[in-house]
């Protein structure tokens, strides 16, 4: 058998025209061809390679590869089966005078043709061939030989089969088919446009996974498409805008990417475009900002000018899809621009190295207080029906971080709008109770122009929170709260949130967001307990908050690098005290003694005496856990002091329980033993109002700061209050 026979056989799977010189092969609808189905016995029938070459020439001439139905093909796998082609692709002796490669083309050939059936796509012995198939696209060989380049095209068709099995693409990646798609690609030889599509579908199906396995080809591919878009000058660049996100990786791109991708944006962007062009550069550069946030925008006038755009651009679109009653809303456009917006925000309210100058912030500001108002306005429009849609959420997300950072403007619309607001993260809170898992709540949503995953519905109360937590200072809207029920609601939201951090769960595998929203919630508890101490005594839910606050805070203190939530945790639970305090569960039961310990700690340890050099007398300091984030915790401690005090005359148990813990003794022996002139004025007061009530309230300790000094110390310190009281009997 010659090997031009050998290469004519290779053609079966393939549409088009065959010569032959057979009797014409009969058309399927009239029934099966004899003459195939006589060629087909005699393959079943073949003894050896010989019969079997020679009855694949007889079925190639006696079809068009495209007239084959599945039938047909299934007929022709059960007369060949995988023995034979796995033996073609193996092969490493070929007939005289034949290229090697001829034999494995074949075998492809074959595999292309049972790849067309979904069934046999999934095959094993179409997937222990993956190895084999992923060597093939990047084999050397004459880039202008026919029957190579029909191999390639058959391994390119037997691959992207399998990628359509639903665990194709698994088995793609485990075999090493992205390296080898990355490295065609890269080569430019036959097929290298097959590759880049297969290596696009491979992305949206499985992104972490093709990261994983094959991040260095990938970001090589991301090179060599970055450095095409920045010097592309025709229409390619628009289809780069689209393809370029499904490359971006889940971890640092590359600055030489950014710098081209950020040059080729800014050339797409300064034009004159129209929207199907400038579409796809808005979503590219949304997910630059969510990858990156500004660290892709160079500084200087030049990116300063580019960030002004990009935010521009976005609020335009934004304004023009949502103002427009009934037009349709071009929801992953949008939903990109709002990415951009919150890059703006960003820029806008950094105070250090901001790529924007103030006159451009205050422009940008009003440029996007239009925006937002537009969303206000789209999401008034929104009815039961829509609130579980992914755009609805991005819209409030894009909402909650303009309320994050300002509330003043646009008060009006706001406050008509926070009905919907408690009702819409009412709804997606129950509904995440009932359906999901709790972990899967806290994730971290992302705004991108890609469809979001099965997650929904989203924590939609995380993002309100830093809006909300602004709006309960101020009458008007809180009240709005108030009567909607949003303080149940955040009381039921924060212990589903506590449960998270509990003994039981990972907490190592949590995101930041959990913690920092549990630490907003406490905030407007502290505005709720300050603002509305009637709705703090009356409302239920605040007493089953104040019972976890109990319970948890004597673990928490104990955590390293929680400080600052133990500090919300212990100042709230202490100003809620107050006001609770004739609650049975605060009259000296196990669970509240626990509790004003461990706040004894937290308020205890701040401080330590620290030696200077040069000098005699040490100096009052911060201790070394509490001295990096002072600024965060500062106002808590003093409000912690505070509340402690009032608590004092309200609990007769808690003198006793605090003269027991040491705390009055060890405050009166720092203070003797540091500078006074080293003690702040404010610190003085503090810690003057908390000796001064436990020693009205106990006989005892009075006895014992005596012993410890106390009326020395108070004279020395000025507190006045704290010596005519020692002074008494």
């Amino acid at each position: 058998m010659s090997c031009c026979d050998l290469a004519t056989a290779g053609q079966l799977g393939k549409a088009g025209t065959m010569a032959s010189d057979c009797e014409p092969a009969l058309n399927q609808a009239e029934g099966r061809n004899p003459t195939l189905e006589r060629y087909l016995g005699a393959l079943r029938e073949a003894k050896n390679d010989s019969e079997q070459f020679a009855a694949l020439l007889l079925v190639t001439k006696a079809v068009k590869a495209g007239d084959i139905d599945a039938k047909t093909r299934r007929r022709i796998f059960d007369a060949v089966g995988f023995t034979f082609p796995n033996r073609l692709l193996t092969t490493k002796e070929a007939p005289d005078g034949c290229p090697d490669h001829v034999l494995r083309a074949l075998g492809v050939a074959l595999l292309a043709c049972f790849c067309s059936d979904p069934e046999l796509a999934a095959h094993p012995q179409v997937l222990n061939k993956i190895p084999i198939l992923s060597t093939f696209l990047t084999a050397r060989g004459d880039p202008d030989d026919a029957a190579r380049r029909s191999m390639i095209d058959d391994t390119y068709q037997c691959l992207t089969a399998v990628a359509g099995t639903p665990r194709g693409p698994r088995h793609l990646i485990a075999g090493g088919t992205v390296s080898a798609l990355c490295q065609a690609y890269l080569g430019h030889g036959y097929g290298f446009d097959q590759a880049l599509a297969l290596l696009v579908g491979l992305l949206a199906a499985a992104e972490t996974q093709c990261w994983k396995e094959a991040e260095p080809d990938l970001l090589a591919v991301l090179r060599g498409l970055s450095e095409d878009f920045q010097k592309a000058e025709d229409a390619s660049k628009f289809e780069l805008c689209q393809l370029l996100p499904l490359f971006l990786p889940p971890t640092t791109v590359p600055p030489e990417c950014l710098r081209d991708l950020q040059a080729g944006l800014a050339r797409i962007l300064g034009s004159k475009l129209s929207s199907w062009q400038r579409n796809p550069a808005l979503k590219l550069a949304a997910r630059l900002a969510h990858a990156c946030g500004s660290d892709w925008i160079p500084a200087g006038s030049s990116g300063s000018k580019f960030l002004a755009l990009l935010v521009n651009l976005a609020c335009v679109e934004v304004r023009l899809a949502l103002e427009e009653t009934g037009s349709e809303v071009k929801e992953d456009v949008v939903t990109a621009c709002y990415a951009l917006m919150e890059l703006g925000i960003q820029e806008c309210t950094r105070c250090e190295q901001s790529l924007l100058k103030e006159p451009q912030k205050v422009q940008l500001v009003s440029i996007m207080k239009e925006a937002i108002g537009a969303v206000i306005h789209y999401l008034q429009q929104v009815g039961a029906e829509k609130q579980k849609e992914p755009f609805v959420f991005a819209s409030v997300r894009i909402l909650g971080a303009w309320l994050a950072e300002e509330t003043s403007s646009l008060r009006k619309e706001v406050c008509q709008l926070l009905p919907f607001l408690v009702h819409y993260a009412k709804t997606l809170y129950e509904e995440a109770e009932e359906t999901s898992d709790l972990s899967q709540q806290v994730a971290n949503l992302a705004i991108s122009p890609t469809t979001p995953g099965p997650s929904w519905p989203g924590d939609a109360l995380r993002l309100l929170l830093p809006g909300w937590c602004h709006l309960t200072v101020e009458d008007g809207p809180r009240e709005i709260l108030i009567k909607e029920g949003a303080p149940s609601l955040l009381c039921k939201y924060f212990l589903q949130q506590w449960e998270l951090t509990s003994p039981g769960h990972d907490t190592s595998v949590l995101p930041d967001s959990v913690e920092i929203g549990l630490q907003t919630c406490c905030h407007i508890f502290l505005n709720l307990v300050v603002t509305a101490p009637g709705l703090i005594k009356r409302d239920a839910c605040f007493t089953s908050l104040m019972n976890t606050l109990m319970t948890s805070l004597p673990a928490l203190v104990q955590q390293q690098g929680r400080l600052l939530l133990a500090a919300n945790v212990a100042t709230l639970g202490l100003l809620m005290a107050r006001l609770l305090s004739t609650s049975p569960t605060l009259q000296g039961t196990p669970a509240s003694r626990g509790f004003f310990a461990a706040a004894i700690l937290f308020l205890s340890q701040s401080h330590v005496a620290r030696a200077t050099p040069g000098s005699d007398q040490a100096v009052l300091a911060l201790s070394p856990e509490y001295e990096g984030i002072w600024a965060d915790l500062q106002e808590l401690w003093f409000l912690g002091m505070q509340a402690f005090t009032g608590c004092v005359p309200l609990l007769p148990w808690l003198a006793p329980a605090a003269l027991r813990s040491r705390w009055p003794q060890e405050l009166l022996q720092l203070l003797g033993s540091v500078s006074p002139n080293s003690v702040k004025p404010e610190m003085v007061a503090a810690y003057q109002g908390v000796l001064v009530e436990l020693a009205r309230a106990n006989r005892l300790c009075r006895e014992a700061m005596r012993l410890q000094a106390g009326e020395e110390t108070a004279s020395h310190y000025r507190m006045a209050a704290l010596e005519q009281c020692l002074s008494e009997p």
